[in-house]
């Protein structure tokens, strides 16, 4: 498909600024609006814009904002994120606590390489920090294994995810889905839940092997260019939780 399709089957930007507005006093006590020249734009269930706080719903207007001629959607992961929040987790609530709980259960950081030895010194002293985080902030243990071939891991830890994961609003539940899925560990998801890690250092660390190997062979532009597009993921969902917080 040529730009010129792509763009006719993007909407063009139809208003003039896009802001965050309480809904219940200055204070926001029922959350705050995105509005698109004061109309809150609604999700695909539509339900309208409506954050939590301040600090968020300006995250999401900002999105709005930085559109240009067309509203594209690829260019607004927060906007995106906060729909699924809206539309999805308070009606699946159990169903997302369980995917939280599935990444836990095939953990990135539990699966080490057998060789070579820096890459496995590496990830014994940078993955095994993280774990012993998530031991002494939220009593999870987790068993590592050299390998590939699947661990299961300790029964009361996966239920104390699943609870801890319904213990969650709607947006930070959903942010730490996305987080979860984007590491392939719920276990960094937490942790820049937390802000015990930023979201680029919790990508380099789900890309630790890469990175080792990038280091010794050089990397190539077809894996430098799908880093940046995780990167921007990363960047986002840490600007998410630091809003929440």
């Amino acid at each position: 498909m040529s730009d010129k399709s792509e763009l006719l089957l993007k909407p063009r930007r139809f208003y003039k600024a896009a802001a965050a507005a309480p809904l219940l006093g200055e204070n926001g006590e029922g959350g705050f609006a995105v509005q698109l020249d004061g109309r809150t734009p609604k999700s695909p269930a539509k339900k309208p814009l409506v954050a939590p706080n301040r600090p968020l719903a300006d995250m999401i207007a900002a999105e709005w904002e930085a559109q240009v001629e067309y509203i594209d959607n690829s260019l607004m992961p927060a906007t995106r994120l906060a729909f699924t929040a809206i539309d999805r987790i308070a009606e699946t609530r159990t169903e997302v606590a369980r995917e939280v709980t599935a990444y836990a259960a095939s953990d990135h950081l539990c699966y080490r390489a057998e060789h070579p030895t820096p890459l496995v010194e590496r990830q014994d002293r940078e993955w095994g920090a993280i774990l012993d985080w998530a031991k002494a902030e939220h009593g999870l243990v987790f068993t590592p294994v050299a390998g590939i071939i699947h661990q299961p891991q300790p029964p009361a830890t996966l239920a104390a995810v699943e609870a801890l994961a319904l213990t969650l609003d709607d947006f930070a539940l959903a942010g730490v889905a996305f987080a979860a899925g984007l590491f392939g560990s719920t276990v960094l998801a937490l942790a820049v839940r937390a802000g015990r890690l930023t979201g680029r250092r919790a990508l380099d660390l789900a890309r630790l092997e890469e990175i080792f190997q990038a280091e010794q062979w050089g990397e190539d532009d077809e894996a430098k260019a799908r880093a940046e597009a995780l990167a921007v993921e990363a960047e986002m969902i840490d600007r998410w939780f630091a809003a929440l917080r």
